[in-house]
C-alpha cells in the first residue's frame, strides 16, 4: 500500500473533490460510484457520504492506495 500526502490549500475538501484532486478517480462520477460501492474509507471506516469535509491529518484509502490529506 502507498501513501501519498495531498496538499490542500483550504480548510477542508470534499472527500468527492478529494478523489478527484489527488487523481484517484477520473470524473465526479466514478468517485461517486466508489464511495457508493463503500471502496473508499476515510480514516480507516468506510465512508458512504459524498460530502464528508476531510480536514488536513485525515486519511483516505482507495483500493490499494492511501492518501494523507495535508493542510498547508
Amino acid at each position: 500500500m502507498n501513501n501519498n500526502r495531498i496538499l490542500i490549500h483550504t480548510e477542508y475538501i470534499t472527500l468527492s473533490q478529494f478523489l478527484k484532486f489527488c487523481g484517484a478517480a477520473a470524473t465526479g462520477g466514478e468517485a461517486g460510484e466508489w464511495i457508493r460501492d463503500g471502496i473508499v474509507r476515510v480514516n480507516g471506516e468506510v465512508c458512504t457520504a459524498r460530502g464528508k469535509k476531510l480536514y488536513g491529518g485525515e486519511t483516505v484509502t482507495v483500493f490499494d492506495e492511501q492518501y494523507q490529506v495535508v493542510r498547508s
